[in-house]
C-alpha cells in the first residue's frame, strides 16, 4: 500500500489530493508518479478506471509554474467526454495550485475557445482534430511545453488520429516529457513511443489488478429478437441501481432507449450524433440517479468515469476483447463488486471464445429469464422495499388506518394487495427494432474468405456492407468526414 503523503509532493498538491478525499495511491499511480516525477517518458498499460488521470495529473501538476503565462502541458484524449472528464480531473488537483486548465474540442464554439486561450491557461486538454486546428490558425503555441499526456492511445489509433497526433507532436519541443497511456500496445502505438520517446519506462497493471476480477460475468444465447424481452426481464429480476446498456450503433441506442421507456424504464442514450449540451445532461441525470438506465456506443461511453454502476449489459457483444474489457469496467468499482451480461447470438459464439481466452475468465451461462422469474425478481425487491421501511421509518401515522384495514381483511389479503399495487409488472407493449449484423471478431474477419489488411484492420468483402454501416457509426461518434476520406477530428 502507497500513501500519497509518502511521495514527497508539494503541500498545494497534497491539499488538492486531500480535498479530493484521496489516501492511498492505486497501483497505476505508485508505480507511474515516482518516476514521472524524476522527468522520465512513461508508457502506462492500463485500462480505464484504474486512476490514470490522476497517475499522470499529479507530475503535470507537480512541473507547472503558475507565474509563467505559457502552455507548459497537453493532454491528448480520442474523445469529447474524455477530454472534458480529464480537464475537471486535472481542475481538482491544480485546485490548491490556482493552475488554469482548458479543454478544446469539437462541437464547440471555436471563437470562444481562442477568446480562453488569450486568458493564458497552463494546461490545455483536447481532442487531436481541435488541437491541430488551433495549432494551425497559431491560437494554439507549443513552444514551451514540458510534459505531453496521450490518453487512450489505442483508441485515438482505432478512430484514426495517428497523422494528427504525429503533427501535434512535431511541433513540440524535442526536450519535453513524454507520458503515454494506452490499454493496449498495437505497432503503430509502440512506433510513435520509439519516435517521441526517449528510454520510456513501461508501467503495466496486471490483469490481476484489474477491475475485471470483482465482475460476476454472465451470458445468455438467445436469438437477436429475443434480446429485447431478455433484457427488460433481467431488469425486473435484478433491479440494478444504476446500469448501462450498450449497443453497437447510435441507431441501436436510440431504439434501445426509446424501447425501454415504452416498457416504462427511465432510459436515455448517448452516442457521437447528440450535441455535446445534450450528452452532458444525460450523463448529469445518470449521475444523480434521475434515470436509471443509460444506453450507450462504446466510443460515446470511452472515459466516463460513474460511480454506483451496478450492471452493465452487452445488448450487442463488443468486436474485440479490448472493449468488452472496457464495457464492463464501468461496474466493480471502488472496491465494489459487479454484474455484467453478455447477450450472444449463436453466430456469435465463436467471439464469445475469443473474449474468455483473452480475459482468461469463463462466463456463467444463464437462461432467457420467463415473466414468472421476473415478476418474482419485482415482488422480492418490493419486499425488500416494505421490509427496509418498517424498520427504518416511523409509521406511526398510518397505524390506525392499518388496524381500520385489519379489522376488515384477512392480514395475509392486504400485505399481497400491497405487493400488487407495488410491483411492475411485466410491460408486453410491442417494440420494434432493428436487426444489427452479428458480431465477428478481427481475427475471424481476417480468416474467413481470404480478408486482405487495411490500416491494420481485417477486412473481408462479405463483411463490407456491415463494416461500411460500423465505421460511419464511428466516425459519427468521433467526428465527420471532410474532402479526400480524411477525417475532420471535430470530436
Amino acid at each position: 500500500m502507497t500513501l500519497f503523503s509518502e511521495l514527497g509532493l508539494q503541500q498545494s498538491t497534497m491539499r488538492s489530493i486531500e480535498r479530493m478525499g484521496f489516501e492511498e495511491a492505486t497501483p497505476i499511480q505508485a508505480q507511474t508518479i515516482p518516476v514521472a516525477l524524476e522527468g522520465k517518458d512513461i508508457i502506462g498499460q492500463a485500462q480505464t478506471g484504474t486512476g490514470k488521470t490522476t497517475a499522470f495529473g499529479i507530475p503535470l501538476m507537480e512541473k507547472i509554474d503558475t507565474k509563467s503565462e505559457f502552455v507548459q502541458g497537453i493532454v491528448i484524449a480520442p474523445t469529447r467526454e474524455l477530454a472534458i472528464q480529464v480537464s475537471e480531473e486535472l481542475y481538482k488537483l491544480g485546485y490548491g495550485k490556482r493552475v488554469n486548465v482548458l479543454a478544446v474540442f469539437g462541437g464547440q464554439d471555436i471563437d470562444r475557445q481562442i477568446r480562453a486561450l488569450k486568458k493564458k491557461p497552463h494546461i490545455i486538454v483536447g481532442t487531436p482534430g481541435r488541437l491541430l486546428d488551433h495549432i494551425n490558425r497559431k491560437t494554439l503555441k507549443l513552444g514551451n511545453v514540458e510534459t505531453v499526456v496521450l490518453d487512450e492511445a489505442d483508441e485515438m489509433l482505432n478512430m484514426g488520429f495517428i497523422e494528427d497526433i504525429e503533427s501535434i507532436l512535431s511541433n513540440v519541443p524535442e526536450d519535453h516529457q513524454t507520458l503515454l497511456f494506452s490499454a493496449t500496445m498495437p505497432d503503430p502505438i509502440r512506433k510513435i513511443a520509439e519516435r517521441f520517446m526517449e528510454n520510456p519506462h513501461l508501467v503495466r497493471v496486471k490483469a490481476k489488478e484489474m477491475t475485471v476480477d470483482r465482475i460476476q460475468q454472465f451470458y445468455v444465447e438467445l436469438k437477436e429478437s429475443e434480446k429485447f424481452d431478455a433484457l427488460t426481464r433481467l431488469l425486473d429480476i435484478q433491479t440494478p441501481e444504476l446500469a448501462i446498456v450498450f449497443g453497437r450503433t447510435k441507431r441501436r441506442v436510440d431504439e434501445l432507449s426509446t424501447a425501454l421507456n415504452l416498457r416504462g424504464y427511465t432510459a436515455e442514450g448517448i452516442h457521437g450524433d447528440l450535441s455535446q449540451a445534450k450528452r452532458l445532461s444525460v450523463l448529469k441525470k445518470f449521475k444523480e440517479g434521475s434515470i436509471d438506465v443509460l444506453v450507450a456506443t462504446d466510443v460515446a461511453a470511452r472515459g466516463l468515469d460513474i460511480s454506483g454502476v451496478t450492471h452493465v449489459y452487452n445488448f450487442d457483444i463488443p468486436q474485440d476483447p479490448e472493449s468488452y474489457v472496457h464495457r464492463i469496467g464501468r461496474t466493480g468499482r471502488a472496491g465494489k463488486t459487479g454484474v455484467a451480461v453478455s447477450f450472444v447470438t449463436y453466430r456469435e459464439r465463436s467471439q464469445l471464445y475469443v473474449i474468455e481466452r483473452t480475459t482468461k475468465k469463463r462466463m456463467e451461462r444463464i437462461k432467457t429469464p420467463t415473466i414468472t422469474e421476473a415478476i418474482e425478481g419485482q415482488q422480492k425487491a418490493v419486499a425488500e422495499k416494505i421490509i427496509n421501511t418498517i424498520e427504518n421509518e416511523d409509521l406511526s401515522m398510518y397505524l390506525s388506518a392499518a388496524e381500520e384495514l385489519l379489522e376488515k381483511y384477512d392480514s395475509k389479503d392486504l400485505v399481497a394487495t400491497v405487493l400488487k399495487l407495488m410491483t411492475k409488472e411485466p410491460d408486453s407493449t410491442p417494440v420494434k427494432l432493428t436487426g444489427e449484423a452479428p458480431a465477428f471478431s478481427k481475427k475471424d474477419r481476417g480468416r474467413n474468405g481470404g480478408g486482405k489488411q487495411r490500416n491494420g484492420r481485417a477486412y473481408n468483402r462479405k463483411d463490407q456492407g456491415y463494416n461500411k454501416r460500423r465505421n460511419n457509426d464511428r466516425s459519427r461518434n468521433g467526428g465527420d468526414r471532410r474532402g479526400g476520406g480524411k477525417r475532420e477530428h471535430s470530436n
